[in-house]
């Protein structure tokens, strides 16, 4: 079932690159207290995803936070090795999260899990945004078509903030 609007996340864990290493962070690490905007791709680097998706919210963020978002953050299939890569790359860190849920578990406990094996992909997330208050579900914005960010991107989440 997928989630919705008024539902709480499920219990999950993401790992994140830190000055020391990987680390785990659970849900309630991340969004418990907390007003966060949470966008996820299907790959880091793939093309919709790197140069459509995540530069909104790059571009974006300081007007997303001006709206009293505490943190932005992005989630992935990807390992964390590639997701702080990414991060580096895009210039996104220290302004965006970069969350790895490498085997989808997170992507399929809210029932938002996209099967890409017909590109060689696996399991991966589909594209989202939802903005998340202390662990509930607020917005939350669903891509139906693939290849485009729209309904998921920065602009869209910004006009529901």
């Amino acid at each position: 079932m997928t989630i919705k609007v008024g539902d709480k996340l499920p219990q999950a864990t993401f790992r994140v690159m830190t000055a020391d290493g990987p680390a785990a962070r659970t849900t309630d690490d991340l969004f418990s207290g907390k007003k966060v905007v949470l966008f996820a791709v299907p790959g880091a680097f793939t093309p919709t995803c790197h140069r459509n998706h995540l530069p909104g919210y790059l571009e974006k963020a300081a007007e997303i936070k001006a709206k009293g978002v505490d943190a932005i953050m992005v989630t992935s299939t990807n390992d964390v090795f590639v997701m702080d890569a990414w991060s580096k790359a895009t210039g996104g860190a220290g302004v965006i999260e970069f969350l790895s849920d490498g085997n989808a578990d997170f992507a399929k406990e809210i029932g938002l899990s996209l099967d890409g094996s017909g590109f060689g992909l696996g399991t991966r997330s589909q594209r989202y945004s939802m903005l998340v208050e202390d662990g509930v579900v607020k917005v939350l914005n669903v891509e139906e078509a693939a290849g485009k960010a729209e309904a998921s991107g920065a602009e869209a989440m910004l006009a529901k903030l």
